[in-house]
């Protein structure tokens, strides 16, 4: 299945190396000595030189990580996360992420490069950049931080993520 180039991007094969440039930024991957990396007009193709069960796994994986290049250097990649609890808020300072999430002291998160943070009404934090792992991983950690607990639903979720709730405890009737 081809990857189709978008206008703006550009993208340079040389000796296993796929080096994506778009309007968002740049990326480079390392390709296998067994996966091999066509561009034709404005298509990329990814073929295995050889067959076996073992390569396939990777030619998927090549094929998805190259995809996901072109897509984060023309659109890019965005989390979003919310945070449900009296008293919780974010707050960029730098390259810092605060985060008032009902601990004694503040937690602070390095922002890793290539990466853009924005807080809008101190409970919703706005995670985007170009590389879709670094994005996701970054969010999970943020997300770590105070994840959401079944009983109250206090915590860091995504924007779209359903929390399964559980009943607390409940008054028996009839016991002592």
């Amino acid at each position: 299945m081809p990857i189709c180039i978008p206008k703006g991007v550009e993208v340079h094969l040389q000796d296993g190396l796929v080096r994506v440039k778009g309007p968002k930024g740049e990326l480079t991957q390392e390709v296998m000595a067994v996966i091999d990396v066509v561009q034709e007009e404005n298509q990329l193709f990814v073929r295995l030189k050889e067959e076996s069960r073992e390569l396939r796994q990777f030619h998927g994986l090549y094929r998805a990580l190259i995809a996901n290049m072109v897509i984060g250097t023309s659109q890019g990649f965005e989390k979003r996360l919310e945070m449900i609890g009296v008293g919780y808020r974010a707050a960029v300072h730098g390259s810092l992420l605060d985060l008032q999430v009902g601990y004694s002291h503040p937690t602070q998160i390095e922002i890793p490069k290539g990466i853009e943070v924005k807080v809008e009404k101190n409970t919703q934090i706005i995670i985007s950049g170009t590389n879709k792992q670094v994005v996701g991983q970054f969010a999970a950690e943020v997300r770590a931080k105070r994840p959401p607990e079944p009983y109250q639903g206090k915590g860091i979720r995504y924007a779209n993520e359903y929390v399964r709730r559980k009943a607390g405890k409940a008054a028996k009737s009839g016991k002592k």
